[in-house]
């Protein structure tokens, strides 16, 4: 097994990510010691539970005290506060990053409040289901997806390329972006499909002429699979929201144009157009297989096996 890359890691939140990262590390040797923090009482005690890490802190000032490398896994609404409560208990040389899918918000909730002597490396790996919490959490979720990082002018280099080899060897594709750009991107490849869902489904539950029972009955798999996105975390979403605002109402305002020419296409009986279409975005389907970002598999693999079961102890 590869020596480990830090003597200490801190994950700050155990959700999905973190709980993952949590499995990841300890699976791949990446660390010596696995600092678990979060703020609810009942949720450090089920990572204890877990055995997700070596130590287990209340205080986020108090877990990174020793830690090389420092992971905020929180909503990114909540960003500002943990580098607040961090900043004066980092040791020089760290590296702090985070996981969130909006970058120039975190960005500039944390940098002004963190030390210059750690290395803030922005980062969010595109890996999730629509579960939560510390029992979510999965060692192969990071597994051939991407993590992208958006590093700051000046970021040391010997710190980029020591967090680029960590995300490796959890199983990511690692690139580097532009804070402004990865949000343009995650608007339109996450955010706005999240934020439909939401709203498809809101709709069906409003609906008086079809019962929330026949909604449920007769779901077909394409409000199922608007369901699934639709369950997720609802803070997550609310602060991604509110703080990629500007990229995501521009792509709404695309959407919404291509919404307008799609209902006129039908009102008219354009088949054509609606054939066009279908098929176009039937090809980014396929795109998305080839490219190893879904399964090829009957049902959308609904039936493979999400999380594959742990390996037992020696």
């Amino acid at each position: 097994m590869a020596d480990p890359l830090f003597e200490t890691v801190a994950l700050i939140g155990i959700g999905l990510i973190g709980s993952s990262l949590a499995r990841i590390i300890r699976r791949e040797n990446l660390a010596k010691t696995i600092v678990v923090s979060t703020r609810r009482p009942e949720t450090l005690a089920r990572a204890r539970e877990l055995e997700l890490g070596d130590d287990y802190v209340g205080d986020a000032a108090e877990a990174v005290a020793n830690a090389d490398l420092v992971i905020a896994s929180v909503p990114v609404g909540a960003s500002e506060s943990v580098a607040r409560k961090i900043a004066d208990r980092l040791k020089p040389g760290a590296i702090v990053t985070d996981v969130g899918s909006t970058k120039a918000s975190v960005i500039q909730q944390m940098a002004p409040h963190l030390p210059s002597a750690v290395h803030f490396i922005p980062g969010h790996p595109i890996a999730g289901t629509e579960h939560s919490g510390p029992d979510a959490g999965f060692a192969d979720l990071f597994e051939g997806r991407w993590c992208v990082l958006t590093p700051l002018p000046g970021t040391d280099e010997t710190a980029l390329a020591k967090l680029t080899r960590f995300w490796e060897r959890c199983g990511s594709r690692v690139d580097t972006m532009d804070p402004e750009h990865h949000d343009m991107v995650l608007a339109i490849v996450s955010h706005l499909p999240h934020i439909i869902a939401y709203n498809i489904v809101g709709t069906a539950d409003d609906l008086e002429a079809v019962t929330k029972s026949e909604v449920i009955k007769y779901s077909a798999s394409g409000f199922r699979d608007f369901t699934r996105l639709a369950a997720s975390d609802p803070i997550m979403w609310r602060d991604v929201c509110l703080h990629n605002r500007d990229a995501i109402l521009e792509m709404l305002a695309r959407f919404s144009e291509d919404l307008s020419a799609l209902q006129r296409a039908i009102r008219w009986g354009d088949g054509e157009k609606l054939f066009d279409l279908f098929t176009r975005t039937r090809a980014v389907r396929r795109s998305i297989i080839e490219a190893g970002q879904e399964v090829d598999a009957p049902d959308f693999g609904r039936h493979v096996i999400a999380h594959p079961p742990k390996p037992e102890k020696a």
